[in-house]
């Protein structure tokens, strides 16, 4: 629920309301006159949390604390939240053992790090008669990543492009 779209006090139009107290408390079912008149009393507002319900659900709390806690929670989901990114580790057909490793160690920091992996091989010329090798290769790849990453998409061909996703293994 946005605060946009929460009524307060005059702006709720419903004859009868379910009000809930601070405490989480039910008041019962009473007329729009009455609520707010208790909100009054108590120097706080009557905002309506639950429009859908029948009759609709009221309760009574310091507004501009509302908002202000709400918009806490909302800064520390922000934070919270990390943003995956998609990095890429280009293979070739005729690539040496030492080559092969570093691109895996390359690999393995990126999954650490808590991004996903794409690893490419790009056929060029005659190598496009061959696309089992390009294949074997990308096979290879998973195993050694294995221990770290689990295969997200197969390898597969696009157009002169063999492509494989690889993302971090679940936390367990």
């Amino acid at each position: 629920m946005g605060n946009k779209e929460l009524q307060i006090n005059e702006q709720i139009r419903d004859k009868e309301l379910r009000v809930v107290d601070t405490d989480g408390s039910q008041l019962g079912i009473m007329p729009l006159k009455q609520a707010l008149e208790l909100a009054e009393q108590r120097n706080l507002d009557l905002v309506k949390i639950a429009p859908q319900a029948k009759p609709p659900v009221c309760k009574i709390i310091d507004y501009g604390k509302f908002r202000f806690e709400q918009s806490k929670r909302e800064k520390e989901q922000r934070k919270n939240q990390r943003v995956v990114e998609i990095k890429e580790v280009r293979l070739s057909l005729n690539i040496d053992t030492h080559d092969f490793e570093t691109k895996r160690n390359h690999a393995a920091r990126f999954i650490s790090e808590g991004n996903k992996v794409k690893a490419s091989i790009r056929f060029r010329g005659r190598e496009m008669g061959h696309p089992e090798l390009g294949q074997e290769i990308m096979q290879r790849f998973a195993d050694a990543m294995s221990e770290v990453a689990n295969v997200e998409k197969a390898p597969k061909l696009e157009g002169r492009t063999m492509l494989m996703f690889l993302a971090p293994k679940p936390v367990k």
